[in-house]
């Protein structure tokens, strides 16, 4: 009885392993979408590679691109606005479609800091933007 127990946890850990091993590679096709989503739109604004870049490290902080995120607070997708439902602005779709939260996410940042590299110095220094 103890060995079969044993094989159970065993094969337990592995199937967990392997949900979370399928769970990240999801995520990171979700991610890599998301990013593709927002390269456009950031070079529509003006902002070249290194703002991109510059942004892709703010958000992937705040949400590592999940346009499904939410936290404890409130805070809700990439750009983890806080209240969620502020993107409501952008459009009615705001929490589900990454483009609307993309674009929310761009004017905040436009509007409160001028660009990317701004908001990630921010939250550099702050660890919030």
């Amino acid at each position: 009885m103890l060995r079969r127990t044993g094989v159970l946890v065993l094969t337990a850990t592995l199937v967990a392993a392997g949900g979370a091993a399928a769970a990240q590679a999801q995520s990171s096709q979700t991610s890599g979408r998301n990013k593709a989503i927002a390269k456009p739109m950031v070079a529509s604004r003006g902002w070249g590679e290194t703002q991109f870049s510059c942004l892709v490290k703010l958000w992937h902080r705040e949400s590592g691109w999940n346009h499904r995120a939410g936290n404890g607070s409130g805070a809700y997708g990439i750009p983890q606005a806080l209240p969620g439902h502020k993107m409501a602005a952008s459009g009615r779709d705001w929490r589900t479609n990454p483009r609307t939260q993309i674009k929310w996410g761009l004017g905040y940042i436009k509007g409160r800091y001028g660009s990317p590299c701004r908001a990630w110095a921010h939250f550099q220094s702050h660890g919030w933007y």
